[in-house]
């Protein structure tokens, strides 16, 4: 065995999906459901773990049956869940949505009286870990609530710091391990894309990821955003969330107000207007979307964060690698659920070669 570092650490949000079984019907007509692992950084690391990544979530259930369902549920997809761990004071969250396809998702958070995901301390982290990741993705809801808020910019400052650093005075780990814990041996393509990495080549996702539900408005947000921006080197959300973070709503202006941050790339999804990207040394792609039938669109976003990950890892140039993204989520909103529908290399490769999934 050996101690190389995950190819990628998420951290943040993790729940009970609970999805109507038919597409076109209310929740109050709704009458049988599906279970499914929720939750975006949760979803974005068995995504990538689909992709056939060494991937890790950092996160907190309630110590219930349901928080013990997402621990397997993790393991059965591939995901690292050493530290994923209980909160004896909250439930695990549940979220419900409604399914009216081509564009109409509603979800409802039962995330009362308080999320565990939002219990993460920062003296809990594995910093040495987290320091070492080859990509690491956090997102703005794990910024509205101490004490995640503070354990996230503690875990983006290791990321600035450097694993040295990180190893000299990295915090506690769940599990009692080495601070770096056995690993699988490297995968080829060790050397993420450098338009996307910092002075280390690491990259440090910043998944805007704006829930107004999960915060009293966007004045709240803004300056949270902004500390979390100082580290990141990829910035990637919708035309809402790129105007939380910056004020402009115009995708170029958006990509341009990110990069003046000090990211290195900024993604901004247009919804059927496809994807632009743009870079620091100048380079953009604007992507189309992949034409497909619509069942339910909320776990697109989450493929495309796993499978652009992918790509970086793989240090594939910034258009194939908003293209294979794109066709990755195009696949998941052609099915009803978000983890379990992650596709596999083989089915993006089919999609991306002429088929339909």
């Amino acid at each position: 065995m050996t101690t190389d570092p995950y190819d990628l650490i998420t951290m943040g949000r993790i729940g009970v999906d609970l999805y109507p079984l038919r597409t076109g019907v209310p929740l109050a007509e709704a009458e049988t459901f599906g279970k499914f692992l929720g939750g975006s950084p949760s979803n974005v690391a068995v995504a990538a773990a689909r992709l056939g990544r060494r991937t890790a979530l950092i996160t907190r259930t309630g110590a219930d049956p349901f928080g013990a369902y997402l621990r397997r549920e993790l393991r059965a997809f591939g995901v690292d869940d050493r530290w994923v761990t209980p909160v004896e004071a909250y439930p695990t969250p549940l979220t419900f949505c409604e399914i009216f396809p081509p564009d109409d998702f509603p979800l409802y958070f039962y995330r009362q009286p308080k999320a565990p995901d939002l219990e993460i301390h920062e003296h809990e982290l594995d910093l040495a870990a987290v320091a070492s990741a080859r990509v690491f993705w956090m997102t703005g809801t794990g910024l509205s609530a101490e004490p995640s808020r503070a354990a996230t910019l503690a875990a983006l400052a290791a990321r600035s710091a450097g694993p040295r650093s990180a190893a000299s005075g990295g915090g506690a780990r769940t599990d009692g391990g080495d601070p770096t814990g056995p690993r699988p041996a490297a995968r080829p393509g060790s050397h993420p894309a450098a338009y996307a990495a910092g002075p280390d080549g690491r990259v440090t996702v910043f998944d805007l990821d704006w829930r107004p539900m999960f915060w009293s408005g966007a004045d709240e947000a803004r300056p949270h955003y902004a500390a979390a921006l100082r580290h990141a080197t990829v910035a990637v959300g919708n035309v809402d969330e790129c105007e939380i973070a910056t004020g402009e709503r115009d995708p170029h202006a958006a990509a341009r107000a990110l990069l003046d941050t000090g990211v290195r790339l900024a993604v901004v999804k247009q919804g059927p207007e496809g994807v632009l990207a743009m870079t620091a040394d100048g380079d953009t792609a604007g992507v189309p979307p992949v034409p497909v039938q619509v069942v339910n669109g909320l776990g697109a976003g989450d493929a495309f964060g796993g499978a652009l990950c992918h790509g970086l890892l793989a240090g594939w140039d910034l258009e194939r690698a908003v293209r294979y993204a794109n066709a990755a989520g195009a696949i998941v909103a052609s099915r009803l659920a978000c983890s379990s529908a992650m596709p596999f290399p083989d089915e993006v490769a089919a999609l991306l070669d002429g088929a339909r999934p």
